[in-house]
């Protein structure tokens, strides 16, 4: 009979694989989940990089622009002012053009957030469930297991008793049989010694 020893050993080893399984699959969804963190703070940093560039070109342009009416209202007084007039308006718009922008990406920063947010859950309910259903599942195959030993103890155990059946049976037959024999053996006479 081996030693139950190795077993045992067996069986906390597989044991110890499983859970770190199950550590595995939520490591990987937080990985996941940072990844995609990640993703969209870069898609956003991008954004807003882009949005800057273009309102500094925007205000540069707008500088030159200013400059350059600046110094033609320096040679006509009365047509400069109308100009300033009218940069200074078209500065005001754009001004608000760019808080228009601004609000626009801060909400659809947000949007992206709360999507981001619940994808993380989404994802952290699928493993959620997969650790649910291997965890059944395993709990069905243990219970298919304890099923299977206890129909094979049975068997055996039935197995084993109609053996000893028979064993008692021939035991019997076996044991006149051998009186017999030695009947005989006493009523023959002693073969002479040379």
């Amino acid at each position: 009979m081996p030693p139950k020893n190795k077993e045992k050993g067996k069986k906390s080893g597989a044991q110890k694989k499983k859970k770190n399984w199950g550590a595995d699959v939520e490591a990987e969804s937080r990985h996941r989940l940072v990844v995609l963190e990640k993703e969209l703070l870069r898609d956003h940093l991008a954004l807003r990089r882009d949005e800057a560039r273009r309102a500094k070109a925007s205000k540069d342009q707008l500088k030159q622009r200013l400059q350059r009416v600046e110094a033609e209202l320096e040679g006509s007084r009365s047509e400069g002012k109308a100009i300033y007039a009218e940069m200074s308006r078209q500065c005001h718009a754009l001004q608000e053009d760019m808080q228009s922008r601004s609000k626009q990406l801060e909400e659809e920063v947000k949007g992206l957030q709360g999507q981001l947010c619940r994808e993380a859950a989404t994802a952290r309910e699928e493993a959620g469930q997969a650790l649910r259903e291997r965890d059944q599942a395993l709990s069905q195959l243990r219970t298919h297991v304890a099923d299977m030993e206890a129909k094979y103890e049975e068997i055996l155990q039935d197995s084993l008793d109609r053996l000893l059946a028979k064993l008692r049976a021939t035991k019997s037959q076996w044991d006149g049989t051998a009186l017999r024999l030695h009947a005989r053996h006493k009523e023959q006479p002693p073969a002479p010694s040379l």
